[in-house]
C-alpha cells in the first residue's frame, strides 16, 4: 500500500485523520494550502488537492469542510474561516437571536489525486446550534464553531464532549468524508 501525504496544518483534521485511517499509511505535511473564494466545497477541496500534489508530487490528500445555518439561509457556507475572523461564534450567535429553527450542518470533501485520478469523498454531519458558548479547548477541535455545534441526537457540544465521547459517538444522519474515504481506498488496494 503507497503512502498517502495530507496536506493540512489543522490539528483537528491531523487528530481525525489519525483515528479514521489508521489502517492506511498516511503522512501528514504541515502546511496551509491556499483557499480560493468559492461557494463550492468540492471545488476548493479540489484546488487544494492540486496545490498539495504539486508541493509533495506524490499522492495526497486535502479537505474542506462548510457549515450550513437552516435559519440564516444556509450562511456561512465555505466561508467559515471568513465569519469566524470577522464575526466569531459570538457574532454568529448574535445573528441567531430570537431563531426557534436551529438546525445546521457540517458538510465536508476530501479530495484524493494520485498524479492522474481525482476522487472527492463527501462527508455531511447533522445538529443543530446551541445558545450560548459552551465547553472547553481541546487540540482535536478543527474549528471555533465546537463551542456552539451541537451533533444531531446530543445536548452537548462537541467541545463538551470527552475525546471518547466525540469518537464513539452514535452518528444520526452523519456521514464522515475520511471513513468514506478509507473504505474505498482499502478496496482499491486489495484489489
Amino acid at each position: 500500500m503507497e503512502e498517502i501525504v495530507f496536506v493540512t496544518h489543522n490539528k483537528g483534521k491531523i487528530a481525525s485523520a489519525e483515528r479514521a485511517l489508521k489502517d492506511v499509511k498516511v503522512k501528514i505535511f504541515e502546511y496551509d494550502l491556499d483557499e480560493p473564494r468559492s461557494d463550492d466545497i468540492k471545488f476548493i477541496s479540489k484546488q487544494k488537492v492540486m496545490e498539495a500534489y504539486e508541493l509533495v508530487k506524490t499522492p495526497c490528500i486535502s479537505m474542506d469542510s462548510g457549515f450550513w445555518i437552516d435559519a440564516l439561509n444556509g450562511f456561512p457556507r465555505a466561508f467559515v474561516n471568513f465569519s469566524l475572523d470577522t464575526l466569531g461564534i459570538d457574532g454568529i450567535l448574535k445573528l441567531m437571536e430570537g431563531k426557534e429553527n436551529r438546525a445546521c450542518r457540517f458538510t465536508e470533501c476530501l479530495s484524493y489525486y494520485d498524479g492522474k485520478e481525482l476522487h472527492q469523498f463527501m462527508g455531511n454531519h447533522e445538529g443543530e446550534i446551541s445558545k450560548e458558548i459552551l465547553g472547553k479547548d481541546t487540540d482535536k477541535k478543527w474549528s471555533d464553531l465546537w463551542y456552539i455545534y451541537k451533533p444531531k441526537g446530543y445536548d452537548k457540544t462537541l467541545a463538551e464532549m470527552s475525546d471518547e465521547e466525540r469518537e464513539n459517538r452514535i452518528r444520526y444522519d452523519s456521514v464522515n468524508s475520511m471513513d468514506v474515504f478509507a473504505d474505498w481506498y482499502k478496496k482499491q488496494n486489495n484489489k
